[in-house]
């Protein structure tokens, strides 16, 4: 059964790798994923990561990727995905990374990420505000349904 899921990562990027820091995944059906890893490396984020991201992390449960990774498959378990992201490209290739490679996903997952930013680019207009509490992956992948459905 094909199902719509909104993706947003967090991350850090420095040349050559993109680290996750958390992921938000949201259902149409309405369920939700949230998870923040503990394999990235604080000490190599900008400041603007470290004042924006990092910080509102604190206390939070942090988990191996591997433990992501079986989390992801427990909660798309049964469906065929169709992943939908907001400026998704980094988003895609560090999702895909969780699972190894792009080569390596799942045999029911698409090999990309359908992009909301391009449906604007086509012509459609973004008329709803950005969300309160941006820059929270869970967040802005509930953002990401809300924009969907606002386009379609």
């Amino acid at each position: 059964m094909k199902k719509l899921y909104f993706i947003d990562t967090e991350f850090i990027e420095i040349p050559n790798t993109i680290q996750l820091i958390s992921i938000g995944i949201k259902c149409e059906d309405g369920r939700k994923y949230y998870a923040i890893s503990g394999e990235f490396r604080e000490e190599t984020a900008s400041d603007w990561v470290k004042e924006n991201v990092i910080i509102k992390l604190e206390g939070i449960e942090r988990k191996s990727i591997k433990q992501i990774r079986k989390e992801i498959l427990g909660f798309t378990k049964g469906t065929s995905p169709e992943f939908w992201g907001y400026y998704a490209d980094y988003d895609w290739v560090v999702f895909c990374w969780i699972f190894g490679t792009m080569m390596q996903l799942p045999a029911n997952y698409p090999m990309y990420c359908k992009d909301l930013k391009q449906l604007l680019d086509a012509g459609h207009k973004k008329i709803i505000p950005s969300p309160v509490g941006e820059h929270n992956a869970l967040v802005d992948a509930e953002w990401n349904e809300q924009l969907y459905n606002h386009l379609k």
